[in-house]
């Protein structure tokens, strides 16, 4: 149930962890220019850590941002009426007593949390899977088990990209390739940090299957089809988009963004040496303009379908996500990707209208009843 008035706006509290050293965790500049554009919605707001989170309480301790001494301030706030999940590792999210407290806020009586919990890859492809409109959209993906289902995809796809099942921002992510007519059929390439890829090269199978296990150590992994993705100046890139819940409490389009892979790199991920750029750019060259606008609102649609399929699959409110699509070169859109965590895009329209939209989402949701 709701307890607010109409016109009445609701207190926001931006979920993170207790740091010992810095206070809390988390991207302090996305924690900043959320408290200023709340502030300037005029919405109470402000950062609260799972150890401070007492649901009992009347008030709680909190962090404020103060522009003039460039510091944040600990501060009683009353508890909130919607809490924003930006907690920022999985590690962290996975502590018992983090999970505790953000079960009992998912199961609290009239305070609303949203974006309870990094997605998992496996279940995000599993949850798109069992509908008709998202299912063409995903790559063919299974776990990686045994060297004998590898080698069977492999040789079905001839390259396939293995995966982290709970990966971030492109880390121990490998691609695998199978070329009969090479010496050494089997070409693995391991994307290495300080943008330096290992390449690893072999005729048997056995030992290929050896060297991705010393890589993968008990890490669960999952195989895809690799998709020949278009290019721009001979550099794979794929599709950023950010979907967010509007005021009304329906999924909308923020932006569209592009990440141009680095030279030789084997993902687009900025980390990894990956730019951001314009979409128009890079699929013009390809497309033409009239395919790249017909492409981009595509795009967009599938973006909306693919939203509303993983909160479906999820069962638990969403109020944003960010997700990676990509076009192959027959102009067909493929989903790689989503995270329940958003990263910031750097592009300024896009920018200022995602953190507006976080509290208009707010407001709607505090005035729904649980």
């Amino acid at each position: 149930m709701s307890h607010l008035l109409a016109d009445q706006k609701p207190v926001v509290a931006i979920l993170t962890v207790h740091d010992k050293l810095k206070q809390f965790r988390g991207n302090r500049a996305n924690f900043r220019d959320l408290v200023k554009i709340g502030r300037e919605l005029d919405f109470p707001v402000y950062i609260l850590t799972t150890k401070d989170l007492k649901l009992s309480a009347k008030k709680v301790h909190g962090y404020s941002y103060s522009p003039e001494e460039k510091t944040w301030k600990k501060l009683w706030f009353p508890l909130p009426n919607v809490i924003y999940n930006r907690i920022p590792l999985r590690e962290d999210e996975n502590k018992p007593q983090v999970r505790r407290i953000i079960d009992q806020c998912v199961k609290h009586h009239s305070i609303q949390l949203f974006n309870p919990y990094f997605f998992n890859k496996w279940r995000l492809f599993d949850w798109l899977k069992k509908n008709r409109s998202t299912r063409s959209l995903v790559p063919d993906t299974k776990r990686m088990r045994s060297p004998r289902t590898l080698l069977d995809m492999l040789k079905q796809y001839r390259s396939l990209y293995l995966k982290p099942e709970s990966g971030k921002a492109g880390k121990g992510i490998m691609l695998l390739k199978y070329n009969p007519d090479s010496p050494k059929a089997y070409q693995l390439t391991i994307q290495g940090t300080r943008r330096k890829n290992v390449l690893y090269m072999t005729d048997n199978m056995a030992s290929m299957w050896r060297r991705i296990r010393a890589e993968t150590v008990r890490v669960p992994y999952i195989m895809q089809q690799g998709i020949p993705l278009t290019s721009y100046m001979d550099r794979h890139f794929d599709l950023r988009l950010l979907v967010q819940k509007t005021g009304k409490g329906v999924w909308s389009v923020t932006g569209v963004g592009a990440r141009l892979a680095g030279p030789h790199r084997i993902t687009t991920h900025v980390p990894q040496g990956g730019s951001v750029e314009d979409p128009d750019k890079l699929l013009t060259p390809t497309f033409g303009s009239d395919m790249t606008t017909f492409l981009i609102n595509r795009l967009k649609s599938s973006a909306l379908l693919i939203a509303k399929q993983v909160e479906r699959g999820c069962g638990h409110t969403l109020g944003e996500m960010s997700m990676d699509l990509g076009i192959d070169t027959d102009g067909k859109i493929w989903f790689f990707e989503a995270n329940a965590k958003p990263m910031k895009f750097d592009e300024p329209h896009i920018r200022r209208k995602s953190l507006e939209r976080v509290f208009q989402f707010s407001n709607y949701l505090a005035h729904q009843d649980k």
